[in-house]
């Protein structure tokens, strides 16, 4: 392993200089919970796209992606291909729904349409699977910085963590979204340095990496058998819907940036360019990851190299000084923002769902103030889960990541498609149906969830009746369920009145006649 040069330790600070500084400088706007969560009208709606990029991508693609593209094939890749094939059809009412439906949490149009419980239950889902993807976030730099210099990853995950808790304070929703396009931009540049200069070093080119990958499984998308029960490219592709409409239409770091935008037209442009731009990243760094099992087969790869570590080792000792540091430091420039931006939307829809129920009638300038503590404590709580990741985790991390989307989906958007396309769904139905939901959830993780090392065992092992498909159907059967359910349970209740911007068919009239008027 090379040693970092003086030039790369003076990138690495100066490229943490800027994130820091980008924090403070809007750190006189943040005077209100509107400016803190929103800032509407102030970012321009190309920003607001590439900040969508940046918060999608992450360290997770960084390292995420090569990890899985080094041991397997491109089977994960489908979840992202899915994306605009869903979402180029639906976000164009998405959008403006909720800019009209709602002030700052997503989760506000679950109430509005199904009362609290259908709120809260979504909200805390979200902030289970944000956590857990956070905690992940942060675990794969600590990993990949030990990897390159030999760092403590305990002192890495507290620098980190210092630094993305103290910018977001300070700098609020602005900083946030303009250090993403900073990111966003290092991080698309690193990799097609990287890529360029893996292609290069393998002997033969492009065709003998070709060959090489394709003899070794390590190209497609299979396997390719109609099978619920391993993961299939039909597991993919139906997870993958799903996950296209649970992440832009119901999560709030997404949510969050539609309601920046100053007009619709802008937030549905921001929203078409963060689509447009998150496939060919994806797929990049996937080739990269191909690219490094090609290589390191014709080379040898170190003993004992786990999967996550091959992309930084491969930095480490094949790229110049110089552009190790830059690489580094788009590195942590990317867990920083993303992080940011996840912290900035956890103290949202802790503020708004939570702490303005539980203490209500305070001031802006209290609920600003709780604002910012709810940001340090979530900072802290990242920074503990992915300590505990480093102490225990050994399975492959984008995996972990699918796995808990799958697991803690919870039937969110069974209750956003409810609430979006059935007239007739009611709050009782709806309620019905989440409670089933956490019924079928616990059963199918329970019954296919071993413990243990030397002798694994189920958490409970009902035979025959155990839930036997991958894991990453959980979450579309628990959607499935709550549909089903909650759709049949609502026609013994009357059937509810519904505000005309909650429902899309009354919407598109709306709409029409909008489009008429003018």
């Amino acid at each position: 392993m090379s040693r970092l040069h003086f030039i790369d330790f003076a990138i690495i600070i100066l490229v943490l200089g800027i994130t820091v500084f980008l924090g403070f400088k809007f750190s006189k706007k943040q005077t209100s919970t509107q400016n803190f969560f929103l800032s509407k009208g102030n970012i321009p709606s190309w920003a607001l796209g590439l900040s969508l990029l940046a918060t999608l991508i992450s360290s997770v693609t960084f390292l995420g992606y090569p990890a899985q593209g080094y041991t397997s094939n491109w089977i994960l890749l489908v979840q992202g291909l899915m994306v605009p094939v869903v979402l180029l059809g639906c976000i164009w009412f998405i959008v403006p729904l909720f800019r009209k439906s709602i002030g700052l949490s997503t989760y506000e149009y679950f109430e509005k349409r199904f009362g609290s419980f259908a709120r809260y239950y979504s909200s805390l889902s979200f902030i289970i699977r944000q956590f857990a993807g956070m905690g992940t976030v942060l675990f794969l730099i600590a990993i990949a910085i030990k990897e390159m210099i030999h760092v403590n990853p305990f002192i890495v995950l507290a620098v980190v963590g210092v630094i993305l808790i103290i910018v977001n304070l300070k700098g609020g929703i602005q900083a946030v979204i303009w250090l993403d396009v900073f990111q966003g931009f290092m991080l698309f540049f690193s990799g097609i340095v990287c890529l360029t200069v893996l292609l290069g070093s393998i002997k033969g080119g492009i065709p003998e990496a070709i060959r090489i990958a394709t003899e070794n499984n390590r190209t497609g998308f299979g396997p390719y058998e109609f099978d619920f029960k391993q993961l299939t490219l039909i597991v993919m592709i139906i997870n993958g819907a799903f996950y296209a409409i649970q992440k832009y239409a119901t999560d709030q770091t997404v949510v969050q940036r539609y309601l920046t935008a100053k007009t619709d037209k802008d937030a549905i442009k921001a929203s078409f360019l963060g689509i447009s731009l998150t496939v060919p990243i994806w797929t990049m760094f996937m080739l990269i990851g191909t690219a490094l099992f090609v290589y390191y087969q014709q080379n040898g790869a170190p003993v004992g190299m786990k999967a996550e570590a091959a992309f930084p080792h491969f930095i480490m000792t094949q790229l110049p000084p110089g552009v190790i540091g830059f690489i580094i430091a788009a590195l942590l420039s990317a867990a920083i923002c993303s992080l940011s931006a996840d912290l900035n939307s956890l103290a949202a829809v802790g503020v708004e769902d939570y702490y303005k129920k539980i203490v209500p009638g305070k001031t802006d300038k209290q609920y600003l103030k709780a604002s910012k503590l709810f940001v340090v404590i979530s900072g802290l709580l990242t920074v503990g889960i992915g300590a505990l990741y480093i102490l225990s985790g050994d399975e492959g991390v984008l995996g972990i990541i699918f796995t808990i989307y799958a697991i803690f989906s919870g039937g969110i958007v069974g209750i956003f498609l409810l609430g979006l396309f059935s007239a007739r769904a009611n709050r009782q139905g709806v309620n019905i149906g989440i409670i089933t939901c956490i019924l079928f959830t616990a059963y199918a993780f329970l019954t296919s969830t071993p413990i243990g090392l030397k002798d694994p065992k189920l958490l409970l092992d009902l035979g025959s009746y155990n839930f036997t498909h991958n894991k990453l159907m959980l979450g579309v059967y628990s959607h499935l369920v709550l549909i089903g359910v909650g759709y049949v349970a609502s026609l013994f209740f009357p059937k509810p009145e519904v505000a005309p911007n909650l429902l899309f068919s009354t919407w598109k009239k709306n709409r029409k006649r909008e489009v008429n008027e003018k």
